[in-house]
């Protein structure tokens, strides 16, 4: 690597550790829960901020790579919403109260951060080393995409988290929450509480999502800094995102449909990415958002019959109590683990 590309790589993640390390210990040193208005407000900040990085990358390296940027960037940021609507799931089944979730998410993203820089690096790296992968990625995005569309959502079921199971025999865990603690001391010993778990929780659903994540960006472009920028950016945005559309998720039902069209559309992207009918990246950007704006217009004039519950009647009902005790399986499992 040389030395303009070292330093790029340098300076790009010491700016990010700033704004994260500026986010948690200055603008959300009190814990308190993100209304509407303010995750609106954020999300037009990160989102400005990848399109001003956009429009560097534009003026340094030229359309193509601006154009692949800007294709990944919306492609994750897309992805993402498949993350929220678990992490809604998520602290709604442990019963994580709202001013708290910014803590988990902060935290859960730092994680993502790095586990994704290291998929991309070994992601890219495979692909450069052995060219035919890229068909074993494009099979697997259009398996995936396929599966996506007829397969109807699993009932998650976070207590039986296999890595919280093993981090349990490791540390013992208090069978109630400390306030926005992740660890306790007591009688001189020292116990995670209930806010860890879900943080590992949150930690290992975004692993899942990264293995379909990152095939993804990669099929959009081959540059290691282009994928991990516009992943990085999307992953930014992901925390304003959620509290933005948590109380809505219901009304963008058919959102995952172009979820798993966009997934298919990469796949196959992949497959003919050497073959006469290569796909240009100028009608990727178009495709891809294109389905983004026809589901989200279908679900719009298409809406859920009024009798099928909401995800945000679960999300307000929530909201509106204190928090409770923690459901009763999983305190069975920290009782008995114990």
């Amino acid at each position: 690597m040389s030395n303009p590309n070292l330093w790029k790589w340098v300076f790009f993640n010491a700016f990010v550790l700033a704004l994260l390390l500026f986010d948690l210990g200055v603008l959300r040193r009190k814990s308190h829960d993100v209304k509407l208005k303010e995750a609106l407000g954020w999300s037009a900040f990160w989102i400005s901020l990848a399109f001003i990085f956009c429009g560097g990358i534009w003026h340094y390296n030229g359309s193509q790579r601006a154009l692949e940027f800007l294709t990944g960037y919306l492609v994750e940021y897309s992805l993402s919403v498949d993350n929220i609507f678990v992490f809604i799931l998520i602290f709604t089944y442990f019963r994580v109260l709202p001013e708290y979730r910014h803590k988990v998410l902060f935290w859960g993203i730092m994680g993502a951060l790095v586990m994704r820089a290291i998929m991309i690096y070994a992601g890219v790296a495979l692909i450069q080393r052995f060219e035919w992968i890229i068909y074993v990625f494009g099979a697997f995005l259009l398996f995936t995409g396929i599966k996506m569309a007829w397969h109807k959502d699993d009932e998650i079921h976070p207590g039986d988290n296999p890595v919280v199971k093993l981090f349990k025999k490791i540390m013992p865990v208090t069978p109630e929450y400390h306030g926005n603690h992740f660890f306790v001391l007591k009688e001189g010993k020292r116990y995670a509480t209930p806010l860890f778990i879900v943080l590992l929780v949150i930690e290992t659903s975004d692993l899942i999502f990264a293995v379909d994540s990152i095939p993804a960006i990669i099929g959009i472009s081959r540059d290691p800094f282009i994928v991990y920028t516009s992943n990085v950016f999307a992953i930014l945005g992901l925390r304003s995102l959620y509290f933005a559309l948590a109380g809505i998720m219901g009304l963008f039902h058919y959102l995952k449909f172009a979820l798993a069209f966009i997934l298919s559309f990469v796949g196959v992207k992949m497959l003919l990415s050497h073959t006469a009918f290569k796909i240009p990246i100028g009608w990727s950007l178009v495709i891809i958002l294109s389905a983004l704006v026809i589901s989200i217009l279908a679900s719009l004039k298409w809406p859920l019959p009024e009798e099928e519950t909401s995800l945000d009647e679960a999300v307000d009902m929530m909201d509106d109590t204190e928090q409770l005790e923690l459901p009763e399986d999983v305190r069975r499992q920290i009782s008995s683990d114990e």
